[in-house]
């Protein structure tokens, strides 16, 4: 079942459009590139954890026991491609901040990263553990996490009837020559099937969830 994280961050990330010439005659300067790789953000909602002593009710009122806050940060990735798939492969910090620096500890703090397609569609999802160590009297550490996500060419190519469509060249004087091919149903649709995105955030239960959501 989608996490509501994952209904709630779509928005967030942005979708790259395919290589458009949106042209009335043949030197129109605007053209939109549209690289097939992914674009990578961090899930709305999840890009924090607050950790809470053993026993606190984990509820905004808890703030007094609050043990520890993660968050995700400085998100980086290299796509490269195959004959078949566009490979991400990204690398992110994750930072902890602790209430009581006195002793040594170690967090060990589960990261999804999650392949999403057309906006809404989870199509894979993968669930990696960092690990973050806190030396005595330490307030602050920072681990290194890493992810791959692999995209399929097939499905991320936009169909040839629809570049067709989009780069037509419109003289002026004719009926559409004015008329945006971005805004008919049938271009919308094909590209917001082509667009692939990968989201990062902490695996959260519904408590941890709802106490990001509150805050």
């Amino acid at each position: 079942m989608t996490s509501p994280a994952f209904r709630r961050s779509i928005a967030l990330a942005t979708v790259a459009v395919p290589a458009l010439l949106l042209a009335a005659c043949d030197r129109n300067p605007l053209v939109v590139r549209r690289s097939s790789c992914p674009a990578v953000a961090v899930a709305a909602y999840a890009g924090d954890m607050t950790l809470f002593r053993p026993g606190a009710a984990g509820t905004v009122a808890d703030a007094a026991n609050m043990d520890a806050v993660a968050t995700i940060t400085t998100v980086r990735d290299d796509c490269a491609e195959t004959s078949d798939q566009f490979v991400s492969r990204i690398n992110y910090d994750v930072i902890v901040r602790r209430t009581d620096a006195a002793p040594a500890r170690q967090f060990v703090l589960p990261v999804f990263a999650a392949v999403v397609q057309a906006g809404n569609i989870v199509n894979a999802k993968q669930i990696s553990q960092v690990t973050v160590n806190f030396a005595a009297g330490q307030e602050r550490a920072v681990a290194q996490g890493t992810a791959t996500a692999a995209v399929s060419r097939t499905a991320a190519a936009v169909p040839q009837a629809i570049l067709d469509k989009i780069n037509r060249k419109r003289r002026p004087g004719e009926l559409d020559a004015a008329t945006d091919p971005m805004a008919d149903p049938e271009v919308k649709a094909a590209l917001r099937a082509a667009s692939f995105e990968v989201l990062l955030g902490f695996q959260l239960d519904d408590r941890a969830l709802a106490y990001n959501i509150a805050k």
